[in-house]
């Protein structure tokens, strides 16, 4: 498959199914020690959705407009933005940063992968060879330097060759499932969560083949996750309001209920250089961030969102910084100092 080429303008604005072990639950009035400190940027195209931002090698922080169908540049240093325009409803969902500066993006609406060139304002378009694979999620990063995706709606998990174009596409086992958050473990493997189901899944790239683990709790909907430094997936159930890691190495879960217990619908995730997990609490108002250290297992720091936050949906850690960054339905990109180094 060969890729298309477009040109966009730039616009410059100032400013296995297996069997669980233990479900902990925590004391939802745990006190937390020292506050993380916040700091958010008012977008300037309003009602857009920013979502998703990543920072470049330069430091520039790149974030997607998903429903003003753009990606933008922020300077953290002077809130300078700028905006790229990549046409009527494309409907970018994510993005991610490559070591070159190209920016990669997740064509939500239009069924295809995109490269933005910033210095020339050039788009290259990779196409779903699959009708179904209507949606492209999230994308992460391989070891080797291409792609792995997710299609939520699509009910897949893809691999993207950078090189060749080629794309190929695996199907989760039961009808809506719903590949949600992707992430690749320290060993190289690719492992997703499954938002429609109680399951998580191993994505063989060899194969290209998912194979499938069920969660403790029949009710439960991972939406997001991250893996620590020792292999352990951790995932946020959103519709039960539990954080919860599984081990490859057992094949065993272990669960601990949020401080918002029910009401947290516990979305964004990230995980910082201590191997701290950064879960956002969605169900409540102001978005909470709330810290949960994997070596101890106990629930540490939070914040609110200055701005209310609306729903955040996706976070990022910048391991030169020590920053979380995030975007806001409440129209804000946002950056939460979370690590003692950050700044350094």
């Amino acid at each position: 498959m060969k890729p298309t080429l477009s040109t966009l303008s730039a616009v410059l604005l100032a400013l296995i199914l297996l069997p669980a072990s233990d479900t902990r639950a925590q004391d939802h009035q745990t006190p937390f020690s020292s506050q993380i400190n916040i700091a958010e940027w008012d977008v300037p195209w309003e009602r857009t959705r920013p979502r998703d931002p990543m920072v470049a090698p330069n430091g520039t922080v790149w974030f997607c407009g998903q429903s003003g169908g753009y990606l933008a540049s922020l300077n953290p240093e002077t809130g300078e933005m700028k905006q790229y325009d990549l046409g009527e409803g494309a409907g970018p969902h994510n993005l991610i940063v490559a070591p070159d500066g190209m920016v990669w993006y997740a064509g939500n609406r239009r069924a295809h992968i995109g490269m933005l060139n910033p210095k020339t304002g050039e788009i290259t378009k990779y196409d779903m060879p699959d009708p179904a694979a209507r949606d492209p999620h999230t994308l992460v990063w391989l070891p080797d330097g291409n792609i792995a995706f997710t299609v939520q709606g699509g009910n897949m998990v893809g691999h993207l060759d950078i090189t060749t174009g080629e794309v190929k596409l695996a199907k989760a086992a039961e009808r809506g499932s719903r590949p949600y958050g992707i992430k690749v473990a320290p060993d190289g493997e690719v492992w997703v969560v499954l938002f429609g189901t109680n399951r998580l899944a191993h994505f063989d790239m060899e194969t290209v083949e998912l194979h499938e683990f069920e969660l403790p709790r029949e009710e439960a909907r991972p939406r997001r996750m991250e893996i620590t430094s020792d292999g352990r997936i951790w995932y946020g159930d959103y519709a039960g309001g539990y954080m919860g890691v599984f081990d490859p190495e057992t094949a065993e879960f272990t669960e601990w209920q949020m401080p918002s217990a029910g009401n947290s619908r516990v979305y964004g995730m990230a995980k910082d250089d201590s191997d701290t997990i950064w879960f956002v609490e969605t169900g409540v108002e102001p978005n909470r961030f709330v810290g949960f250290d994997t070596k101890t297992e106990t629930f540490t720091r939070s914040a609110d969102v200055p701005s209310g936050g609306g729903t955040i949906r996706h976070m990022y850690f910048d391991e030169n910084t020590g920053f979380i960054w995030f975007g806001a339905d409440t129209n804000t990109v946002g950056r939460a100092i979370v690590s003692p180094r950050a700044g350094s």
